[in-house]
C-alpha cells in the first residue's frame, strides 16, 4: 500500500470538501480508496449528472453508482432512435424509484418528432409508456419531491404539460418548469390547455416557461402569487383566437415582479415577427431579453418600437438568421433607408440597461457598428456581427475603433468560426434545433 492509499479516509473526505467538482473527479482517479470518497450525497448537491442513452457504460455507471446520490440529472437521447427511447422508459424508472433525485432535464436535439398531426396511435402509446407514465411517478412523489422538470422543449412532451402539474405531489416544491418548446410545424400545431389554478399551486416556483399561445390575462393574474424571477415565452405562430395579453395585466405584472427577468423567443416565427410590434409586445411588459431566431425577416418597426417603449428594462438582443443568404435583401444600411436610422444604434442610444447585441444573417454597416460601440461603451458586454460591408473603410482602423471603445480586443466573427446553424448545409434544420435549444437552457440557467 502506497502512502497515499494510506491517508484515512475521514481526511481523504476533508479534502475532498475543499476541492470544485472537476478537481474532486481528477483526485478520484488516483485509486480505488480515493473513489470510494467520491459518491457523497454532498458532492452532487449542485453538480447535475450527465447521461447520455447512447453509452451503455454510462447507464451502468448511473445505476451503480450514481443513482443514490445525484440530485440532478441531464439525459441526452436521440428522439428519433426507437432503442433510445426503450432505454428511457427504464431509465426514467429508475429515476422515479431515487428519492434523493429531485431533477430531471431532457437533452435531444430532435425535439419535433414528427408533425403532431401525424403521430399515430403506436406512437402515441409509446410517448404515454415510455415518457408520460414514468414521468407522472416520478412527479407523484411526496417524500423528497421534485424540485425540477425540463421537458428539453420537445414538443410531443409539452402537450403532456396539464397532466404534469396534475400528477405533482407536492406541486409546492417545485422550483423550475419549463414547458416551451420548439414547434415541427410553427404555423400548424394544437395549442397546450392550461389550468392556472394548478399553477398557483407551485409555490415555490422561480423559474417557468412557457409557449406564448398559453398566455393570458388570467394567468399572468394567478402567477402574481409565485416569486418568480424568470419567465421565458417562446413564440411560433399566431392563433386569431387568441386575445393576447392586454396592457393593463403586463402593468399589475410589472409592478408586482420587480426585477424579473422576461425573456421573449421567436422561434422560427415567419408569421410573428411581421405583427411584432401589434399583437405581442405591449408597452407595460418588463422584456429584459429579446431573441428573434431564424425568422427570415427584419422587423424594423419593432426594433424602434421596443427601443422606445422598452428602453428601461431591455438588457439584451438576438436577431439571428442564417449567413448564407447575402443579398440585397439583408443589407441593413438598404433597408433603413427609408426611415433614415439604424433601429440597433437607436437601442444603444435609448436603452440604458442593454448590455448584448448579437446580430447575424444581415450586412452591418461599419458607421453604426462604431456607433453602437462609441454609445454604449464599455457598458456594452457583447457585441457580436459577423456581416460588416467593410467597402471604403480600413478594416484594422475599424477593428481598433471598436476595441477602444469597447475597452476590450474586438472584431467580427469569422464566418467559419461560426455555430453551423448559421451557415446552410444539408443538415441545417437539426444544427438549427440544436442552437435554439442551447440558447433557450442558456437562457433558463444563466
Amino acid at each position: 500500500m502506497t502512502q497515499w492509499q494510506a491517508i484515512p479516509q475521514l481526511a481523504l473526505l476533508k479534502i475532498f470538501d475543499y476541492l470544485d467538482p472537476t478537481a474532486r473527479f481528477a483526485a478520484s482517479s488516483t485509486c480505488s480508496q480515493w473513489r470510494s470518497c467520491l459518491f457523497r450525497k454532498r458532492y452532487f448537491e449542485n453538480f447535475p449528472f450527465h447521461i447520455n442513452v447512447a453509452n451503455d457504460a454510462q447507464l451502468s455507471f448511473f445505476r451503480l453508482r450514481i443513482s443514490g446520490v445525484a440530485k440532478e440529472i441531464v439525459i441526452e437521447f436521440d428522439f428519433r432512435n426507437v432503442a433510445h427511447i426503450q432505454k428511457m422508459r427504464r431509465l426514467l424508472y429508475k429515476v422515479a424509484r431515487c428519492d434523493n433525485i429531485r431533477g430531471l432535464r431532457f437533452k435531444t436535439h430532435n425535439v419535433g418528432l414528427v408533425a403532431v398531426g401525424d403521430v399515430h396511435n403506436e406512437q402515441q402509446i409509446d410517448i404515454e409508456q415510455c415518457f408520460v407514465e414514468p414521468l407522472k411517478l416520478f412527479l407523484s412523489r411526496r417524500q423528497m419531491p421534485c424540485q425540477l422538470l425540463d421537458l428539453g422543449a420537445i414538443e410531443a412532451l409539452t402537450y403532456y404539460g396539464l397532466d404534469f402539474l396534475k400528477a405533482l405531489g407536492k406541486p409546492q416544491e417545485l422550483q423550475e418548469l419549463t414547458l416551451a418548446s420548439i414547434k415541427y410545424d410553427p404555423s400548424h400545431y394544437p395549442i397546450l390547455a392550461m389550468d392556472t389554478t394548478l399553477l398557483q399551486k407551485c409555490a415555490g416556483l422561480q423559474v417557468l416557461s412557457l409557449d406564448y399561445d398559453t398566455l393570458s390575462d388570467e394567468l399572468l393574474h394567478t402567477i402574481q402569487v409565485l416569486p418568480l424571477r424568470k419567465l421565458l415565452i417562446a413564440v411560433h405562430g399566431l392563433d386569431g383566437e387568441h386575445d393576447g395579453v392586454s396592457e393593463q395585466a403586463w402593468a399589475n405584472f410589472a409592478w408586482h415582479f420587480r426585477g424579473i427577468e422576461v425573456i421573449l423567443t421567436l422561434v422560427y416565427a415567419l408569421e410573428a415577427i411581421e405583427q411584432l410590434q401589434f399583437r405581442i409586445l405591449r408597452r407595460n411588459m418588463p422584456l429584459t431579453h429579446v431573441r428573434m431566431l431564424f425568422c427570415d425577416y427584419m422587423n424594423l418597426d419593432a426594433l424602434e418600437w421596443m427601443s422606445v417603449h422598452n428602453s428601461e428594462t431591455l438588457r439584451s438582443i438576438y436577431y439571428v438568421d442564417s449567413t448564407s443568404n447575402h443579398s440585397s435583401r439583408t443589407h441593413m444600411r438598404d433597408m433603413t433607408r427609408s426611415i433614415g436610422r439604424d433601429p440597433f444604434v437607436m437601442m444603444t442610444w435609448r436603452c440604458a440597461q442593454l448590455r448584448e447585441i448579437v446580430v447575424h444573417g444581415y450586412i452591418m454597416d461599419p458607421h453604426n457598428v462604431v456607433g453602437m460601440a462609441r454609445l454604449r461603451g464599455r457598458q456594452l458586454e457583447r457585441l457580436e456581427v459577423s456581416l460588416v460591408d467593410m467597402s471604403g473603410w480600413n478594416e484594422q482602423g475599424f477593428k481598433e475603433e471598436i476595441s477602444t471603445q469597447l475597452g476590450r480586443q474586438w472584431s467580427p466573427i469569422d464566418l467559419d468560426d461560426l455555430h453551423p446553424a448559421l451557415g446552410c448545409d444539408l443538415f441545417f434544420e437539426e444544427k438549427r434545433d440544436k442552437f435554439v435549444y442551447e440558447l433557450m437552457r442558456q437562457d433558463l440557467s444563466n
